[in-house]
């Protein structure tokens, strides 16, 4: 970023300086700008200040109002690889470099969208790879929390980053591969914007006025947060007596030269923090807005494992109020169903799952299920590249129109048959396949409700599923576990989606 005063002669002649105009954080140097849309431009300046800006050929010119806020739009403009200079004047001049168009995607979420590539299978191969990739770039929303909805945010590194061998071990991984994918088939710059943090709840990351179509959901997060709130002194006088024995025993270990692997207590919720109803939404989401995107990818849920309930609703909730917030449409929204993790008797993900896959009823959203790569030890499965490769059939297939399968096997209807079930399937593409050789993960149940595995066999593209345990069958379910054995894919190798054919 090039910065330069204009001199005008009241300047020079000792009148006051007026403030200098100043772009919202994500306009810097690297930037890429949504095509075919119109571009908005914002930031502030002084009130009453003249602003233009340049782009392509393009000049727009305003005013900034009262309160020193100012917007221009730029037209519309096809996509590029060659870099342009962004140019906003005002009392100065602030030149960008190596400004581009293409395809703007936020990569939002917890942890597991947090996840750099530098903690990934394949870091050793793909980090000095992304040197082959400068049109391929990320910005990094820092972590913020607010209160009310902000204007302006902090990014990290203060700018856009080109990907290289220096910078793109720093990107969110799934981002990454997933603007690969889009950038080896379309050809143009992919932009990802990073807005995302580990361990917190769908909750945190929803709009105010987007609570208010869920009120049910939202009076039992509003009441949950109102008790962390009053136990939050309480909770913090223990932290706070619990940390200084941490450390005390920390310290201990060091000076005895001793290993030390006890982790130290979590903070307690309350002011600030990053569960905050909202809070995320008001930090990280609404200062973004307007910039020109296509859409958003998004892999969060584990914190909101057992209480898939609310899930469905406040989920919906969150897509339908950013998109309220961009005023962009409903732009595509797709995300990442949760991976295979922990018990394989428990049933609390597979639940969770099951509200990710409802709230497919929203327009213009898809999923990428991913039970068959996850590591039932590690809540952050270090294989992110399969994970974006699956984001980006989606996004390749439903948003660009390439001729490319988004989906495994999709649970249709279930009609008893002897003393089984017969299921029958869509996005069975070129058939249905079991890549392990066997069709674990089915289970059936009989009136008392209680589900044992079942025996399943491919014919014609449905699945018999029988049990001698269960010889007079009411319900079956597949990879209705945390940790399935998940069997069934079709044979473009995507995981059939988890189902169930009881409301129990």
């Amino acid at each position: 970023m090039r910065s330069t005063l204009t001199c005008l002669t009241l300047v020079c002649l000792g009148a006051p300086l007026g403030a200098d105009v100043i772009p919202a954080p994500l306009f810097t140097d690297n930037a890429v700008l949504q095509r075919d849309k119109p571009i908005p431009v914002w930031g502030t300046a002084d009130a009453g200040e003249k602003v233009a800006v340049a782009f392509a050929g393009a000049t727009t010119e305003t005013t900034a109002d009262a309160s020193g806020k100012w917007r221009v739009d730029l037209p519309p403009l096809p996509a590029t690889a060659t870099p342009s200079d962004l140019v906003i004047k005002g009392n100065n001049t602030i030149t960008l470099g190596n400004v581009v168009v293409g395809e703007v995607w936020i990569a939002s979420g917890q942890s597991n969208m947090e996840w750099v590539l530098s903690n990934t299978y394949d870091k050793a191969l793909d980090i000095p790879a992304s040197a082959h990739f400068p049109l391929i770039r990320h910005i990094k929303i820092k972590r913020t929390v607010a209160e009310a909805p902000a204007a302006t945010v902090v990014v990290d590194k203060d700018k856009w980053q080109v990907a290289g061998p220096d910078t793109t071990g720093g990107f969110s991984a799934i981002g990454y591969y997933f603007a690969k994918d889009l950038y080896e088939l379309l050809k143009i710059p992919v932009g990802i914007i990073g807005s995302n943090w580990g361990g917190t709840p769908v909750e945190s990351w929803i709009d105010a006025e987007a609570y208010k179509t869920v009120p049910a959901e939202a009076a039992k997060v509003h009441d949950r947060w109102s008790k962390a709130l009053a136990d939050y002194p309480a909770n913090k006088a223990k932290f706070d007596t619990d940390l200084a024995a941490w450390k005390a025993e920390q310290a201990a270990a060091k000076a005895a030269n001793q290993p030390f692997t006890k982790r130290a207590p979590g903070s307690p919720q309350g002011p600030g923090h990053q569960n905050t109803p909202s809070g995320l939404n008001n930090g990280m989401i609404n200062p973004l807005v307007p910039y020109a995107l296509r859409g958003a990818i998004w892999y969060q849920g584990e914190s909101n494992a057992g209480r898939a309930n609310e899930y469905r609703a406040l989920f919906s909730a969150m897509i339908t109020g950013w998109r309220s917030q961009f005023a962009q449409g409903d732009f595509p929204f797709y995300w990442v169903q949760l991976a295979n993790y922990q018990s394989p008797t428990d049933t609390s993900w597979a639940f969770l799952r099951e509200a990710q896959t409802q709230t497919l009823a929203l327009p213009n959203t898809g999923q990428a299920v991913i039970v068959d790569i996850g590591d039932v030890r590690d809540i952050h499965p270090r294989n992110k590249k399969d994970v974006g490769r699956r984001l980006a059939r989606l996004a390749l297939a439903r948003t660009y129109g390439q001729p490319i399968v988004d989906s495994g096997p999709v649970f249709a209807k279930a009609e008893r048959e002897g003393a089984g079930f017969r299921v029958t399937f869509t996005e069975v593409h070129g058939g249905l396949i079991a890549p392990l050789n066997t069709l674990a993960g089915f289970e059936l149940a009989g009136e008392d409700k209680v589900f044992k595995p079942a025996e399943a066999k491919i014919e014609n593209n449905t699945v018999l599923v029988t049990s001698a345990d269960i010889p007079e069958p009411t319900a079956v379910r597949y990879a209705w576990r945390n940790a399935p054995v998940a069997g069934l894919s079709n044979k473009e190798g995507l995981p059939a989606v988890p189902f169930r054919s009881d409301s129990w």
